[in-house]
């Protein structure tokens, strides 16, 4: 009989302690869904910063091109992919150059923020400027609005039609590089908080 009512009572405590606890485990999974939330947040906010970054320096580039090439043609569709490619690219790059391996634990604080500044460099600079330049080259040649190059010599001529205008290109490298490092620092601060987080759950 005693130990019935010792079974039951310590049935009735574990419901109690069940439905205790049920609030709390729920509070937990909320709070930890609040902040992967946040984090993907954070890590958007980034990235797309970047990518922003590298579509502005496509439409710089784009118009300072056109204006040495004397090009009226095709504006729309130029501007439409020298500010949509550049931000795609950056994007994809660096989610499989920086991000990846980061939440992976395979790139250090300094790996991270050299990733981070080449990926805004090259995608965010060098590709949209070269393919502005590409671009406008071929609108340039096909439209007849400079005189045509000597053959062999179709990159020196148009370097020495644009060099003195591609300098304003520069304004928004140092906008990209700035971003590069800002965001690369941000994710690593980002993941080094999860870890600092997991860590001391366990």
């Amino acid at each position: 009989m005693k130990t019935a009512v010792y079974t039951h009572a310590q049935s009735s405590s574990a419901v109690g302690d069940a439905k205790f606890r049920r609030p709390m485990v729920i509070d937990v999974i909320e709070k930890k869904f609040e902040n992967l939330r946040k984090d993907k947040t954070l890590d958007l906010h980034g990235t797309v910063t970047l990518a922003t970054a590298a579509s502005f320096t496509g439409i710089v580039s784009n118009f300072v091109l056109r204006s040495s090439f004397s090009v009226t043609y095709d504006a729309l569709k130029t501007y439409a992919s020298l500010t949509a490619l550049p931000f795609l690219s950056t994007i994809v790059t660096y989610k499989f150059l920086v991000i990846d391996p980061l939440y992976s634990g395979n790139i250090s604080k300094e790996n991270c923020v050299l990733r981070s500044s080449l990926v805004g460099l090259i995608c965010g600079v060098v590709y949209p400027s070269a393919l502005a330049f590409s671009k406008n080259g071929r609108l340039a040649v096909k439209y007849h609005t400079v005189p045509l190059p000597q053959k062999g010599r179709v990159l020196l001529h148009w370097f020495l039609l644009c060099h003195n205008n591609i300098k304003r290109v520069l304004v928004p490298v140092v906008f990209v590089a700035a971003s590069g490092v800002l965001s690369g620092l941000q994710h690593y601060a980002i993941f080094k908080k999860n870890c600092d987080k997991t860590a001391h759950e366990d």
